[in-house]
């Protein structure tokens, strides 16, 4: 991540990466007999529901989930590392409340939206936006999440990526914040939040 500022690894962090891993570990004969097939994405996904245990996958399109699914199995087993969900799918009131918060706090629309989009703009709202944690996660999901077909969209978020299959591995380019929209060489226009 290009990031001017580096989120620096708290201990703690170690220590509940540590504590996952080895319940996972743990928990894979529980989950082979279970399911055989797929023991380390059971493992995985109950270990880290209890690091987690106040994420929700609901209301994600099922090709997100399993994208999703798919990346953290990988950096949990593969490369140690833990990838929470802080917000998924949003009902379109709750993305009009947040909305509509963030203009007040703000004092504008224009200014409320480098960080949140109305519901008709919002990824959130179509289930396929993941706001991911730690910042050590984010990173890996930057670095490793092309192969699911997830992407970093903002500069200014870390945490916020979307599941674009229609994008076959190659990364968008991504926006300042969730506001801007693009002008393409051909006049194309892209609208703030929406797919290139």
């Amino acid at each position: 991540m290009n990031e001017a500022r580096i989120i620096p690894l708290r201990p703690r962090d170690r220590l509940f990466a540590l504590v996952t891993m080895v319940l996972a570990v743990l928990l894979l004969p529980v989950a082979f007999v279970r399911r055989p097939g797929r023991a380390r994405e059971l493992a995985g996904a109950w270990a880290l529901g209890m690091r987690f245990p106040a994420e929700d996958l609901t209301g994600l399109t099922e090709g997100a989930r399993a994208a999703f699914t798919a990346a953290r199995t990988e950096a949990l087993w593969r490369h140690g590392q833990l990838i929470g969900l802080t917000s998924g799918y949003r009902d379109p009131v709750v993305q009009q409340r947040m909305f509509d918060e963030e203009v007040r706090r703000c004092g504008s629309a224009v200014l409320a939206r480098m960080l949140v989009l109305p519901p008709a703009e919002s990824c959130h709202v179509r289930g396929v936006a993941l706001d991911v944690r730690p910042y050590e996660g984010a990173r890996w999901l930057e670095e490793h999440g092309a192969r699911y077909d997830l992407y970093r969209m903002y500069d200014n978020e870390w945490w916020h990526f979307e599941y674009r299959p229609d994008r076959g591995g190659v990364p968008p380019r991504r926006r300042p914040h969730p506001g801007v929209s693009y002008v393409f060489e051909d006049g194309d226009r892209t609208r703030p939040g929406s797919s290139e």
